[in-house]
């Protein structure tokens, strides 16, 4: 495929730094630090059957992943939101995924005072993406104990979403060497932390357990979370160690891409039976069926 016909193929709309376009038009200043520095942060909701599900959340959390890299927006909660919303608008897609950024922005000339940039805002929504096809959401994923240790806390908190995605990257080339799907991250202390873009759970004895630190805790993780304590389901956030994989009745991935999807083989073993387990497939629907429900969804009003 030539270049013009990867542009050609791009589905979406997008706001960039004030105005409305065509996700195919938009573009990034090559000197922002955004893109020379990774200095960004971002978040990614989505779309589903016309309904932005915790739209609001996810908005607060991308307010609070700015203040903690010292940067501000002229907008509001609210005016995101309604950029959000009207991206996906614009684009006319009922199933779409809705990313927002904040870049640092561009570098005042001869200078690398990262306090004298002003901060931009960028957002676009693009088709629907899942990081598992039909068949893997419906036999489970193969999943690896991944050799790259994910980037401490301590150097960059992990709680803010950002695009250091190198060590996550060369995971996932190491799952596919191994004949896998996806790679899970060690800590250094050998504890478990997340994979490329989805947090984990482990299942044992009718109990769920996540890793507390180290890790981006998604908003598909927060919703389990809170339909675990509905349901009654015990759930444990704790440090869980590398060797309860192998003793794990159930594993399960969260991600905003896709929801819950579970883990068949883990480490070349069968995980229980070797298919996504009965807590598995009851998270899954309970996630969906919260997709209907007017208190968690956003209406998106789309042109006649």
């Amino acid at each position: 495929m030539t270049p013009d016909e990867e542009l050609a193929a791009i589905r979406g709309h997008a706001f960039v730094d004030g105005r409305y376009v065509p996700l195919a038009q938009a573009s990034v200043p090559l000197v922002d630090r955004g893109f020379v520095r990774s200095d960004a942060t971002y978040d990614v909701a989505h779309v589903w059957k016309g309904r932005f599900f915790r739209l609001k959340d996810h908005v607060a959390r991308f307010q609070a992943s700015m203040a903690g890299l010292r940067m501000s927006l002229p907008y509001s909660a609210d005016e995101i939101g309604g950029i959000m919303v009207e991206c996906v608008r614009r684009s006319g897609l009922r199933d779409a995924y809705v990313q927002v950024t904040c870049t640092r922005g561009l570098p005042a000339p001869g200078s690398r005072d990262p306090r004298l940039c002003r901060n931009r805002l960028y957002v676009f929504a693009q088709p629907f993406v899942r990081i598992a096809d039909e068949t893997q959401q419906r036999e489970g994923l193969r999943m690896i104990l991944a050799r790259t240790v994910r980037i401490p806390s301590s150097s960059v908190d992990q709680r803010i979403k950002n695009f250091h995605w190198l060590d996550l990257t060369m995971g996932i080339f190491e799952a596919y060497d191994r004949g896998a799907t996806v790679p899970l991250l060690p800590a250094a202390d050998g504890t478990l932390t997340e994979g490329p873009g989805f947090n984990v759970f482990v299942v044992r004895d009718g109990r769920l357990a996540t890793p507390a630190h180290g890790l981006f805790e998604g908003m598909t993780r927060r919703t389990v979370i809170e339909l675990a304590h509905e349901i009654g389901v015990p759930c444990e956030v704790r440090p869980v160690h590398a060797d309860e994989l192998g003793r794990a009745d159930e594993i399960f991935v969260s991600t905003t891409a896709g929801g819950i999807t579970g883990v068949s083989v883990c480490e070349d073993r069968p995980v229980g039976d070797g298919r996504p387990g009965p807590l598995t497939a009851r998270f899954h629907e309970l996630y969906w069926r919260r997709h209907e429900d007017d208190a968690w969804t956003t209406p998106v009003d789309y042109p006649a």
